[in-house]
């Protein structure tokens, strides 16, 4: 007997809900880091400058090094890990990956923009995602992130 079209379907493991958001979350995130700028409707409280004219000084995409390193500094962020936060930013371990002194503003940038991002998603929903759904959907993200290749 030759098997249905609906098979494969029909074999495959249900999803819990709460992974498949997740899931999606990360790919929707993804896609949101993978153009540059950003889209900011915010301003910065220090300067009163809008986050989005300090973003026309660069309008090219950032150095994937600096993703990873930004990544990094959220996770470190979204785990209340503040000493590793703290050592790698005084310390300039995030320059062992080839970026200059002169890249510092954007990766505190970067890695404000996804901890604020995130910690915003689990504010909507209401406290139901975790600080460890937070740094799932923070991997997941940067997993599909690095697979989509080049910034546009």
């Amino acid at each position: 007997m030759q098997p249905s079209k609906w098979d494969l379907i029909l074999d495959r493991k249900p999803v819990p809900l709460q992974a498949h958001l997740l899931e999606e979350v990360a790919q929707l995130f993804a896609q949101d880091l993978a153009r540059w700028p950003p889209r900011i409707e915010d301003f910065d409280p220090v300067t009163g400058q809008k986050l989005s004219e300090l973003l026309a000084e660069a309008p090219l995409a950032p150095d994937p090094r600096l993703f990873v390193e930004a990544f990094a500094l959220t996770r470190f962020d979204l785990g209340r890990e503040l000493e590793a936060f703290d050592d790698s930013l005084r310390n300039g371990r995030w320059m062992t990956s080839g970026l200059a002194a002169k890249d510092k503003a954007m990766l505190l940038f970067l890695s404000r923009f996804m901890a604020e991002q995130l910690l915003g998603l689990a504010e909507f929903t209401e406290g139901r995602l975790t600080r460890a759904h937070l740094l799932d959907v923070l991997s997941r993200t940067e997993r599909h992130f690095f697979a989509r290749g080049p910034l546009s």
